[in-house]
């Protein structure tokens, strides 16, 4: 996950050095990549080829150097989940954040930003949301580390340290939206349980990607009228009940 901290900085760094004149103070040079709509696309973009060099590292640490199956040992079954589970799943994770969105006022967020920047970015999040993060956050978080943990500590240990992880690591994104960490971290312990009740990565993958999907359809039902973007800051998971 380093890489996506990394790599978009650097991809960043060519368009910095076609500026005219140049921005050579620091403070200016953090305000124009969060304010930029290009600088904010390049960085977006670079997400992509550091998703897929996780995937490639995670890949080759699986299978040790393909001497055995990826999807056999991350769990590539239904392990008993029936289609029907996801909605009920989905059902009851919405009835929470209904709750919580009422009861929580939500805050502007480092994504509701991004998302107002340009369609461009509008369309590259919607990709990434759907398609490469849930499989690569699933891989990373609830496949080789929920395997390596489980095995050297128990299965108890492994869903509180993978659980904290994953909601932690998108808490910078999310801030100072506590309504959208909390359910975050609701969605982390839902995908968490779902590995360790189905001894199965696929359906979290399938679980993650279908819930961020949905979110996805209702980021551009929201953005395809004004131009550009806008967003109501009532939070990511409250387009799904408004």
């Amino acid at each position: 996950m380093i890489l996506i901290i990394v790599l978009p900085g650097i991809t960043l760094l060519p368009y910095l050095l076609t500026l005219d004149p140049p921005i050579t103070d620091n403070t200016a040079m953090v305000e124009f990549a969060q304010t930029d709509k290009t600088a904010i696309f390049l960085q977006v973009l670079a997400i992509i080829p550091a998703h897929l060099l996780t995937l490639l590292f995670a890949w080759i640490v699986i299978t040790k150097g393909r001497k055995f199956s990826f999807r056999q040992t991350l769990g590539w079954e239904s392990g008993g989940v029936r289609w029907w589970h996801y909605v009920a799943i989905l059902a009851g994770f919405l009835t929470i954040a209904s709750i919580v969105g009422h009861y929580v006022p939500e805050q502007e967020n480092d994504l509701i930003r991004i998302l107002r920047s340009s369609r461009a970015t509008v369309y590259l999040v919607v990709f990434m949301a759907t398609f490469t993060a849930p499989i690569v956050e699933e891989v990373v978080y609830r496949g080789l580390l929920y395997s390596a943990i489980q095995r050297a500590a128990g299965v108890p240990i492994a869903f509180l340290v993978v659980t904290l992880m994953f909601a932690l690591v998108h808490v910078p994104q999310y801030y100072p939206s506590y309504s959208t960490i909390f359910l975050l971290t609701l969605l982390s312990v839902t995908l968490t349980g779902l590995r360790v009740r189905s001894k199965n990565l696929w359906p979290c993958i399938v679980l993650h990607m279908v819930f961020n999907g949905l979110q996805s359809v209702m980021i551009l039902i929201e953005t395809n009228t004004a131009n550009p973007p806008s967003i109501d800051p009532s939070g990511i998971f409250f387009w799904l009940i408004k």
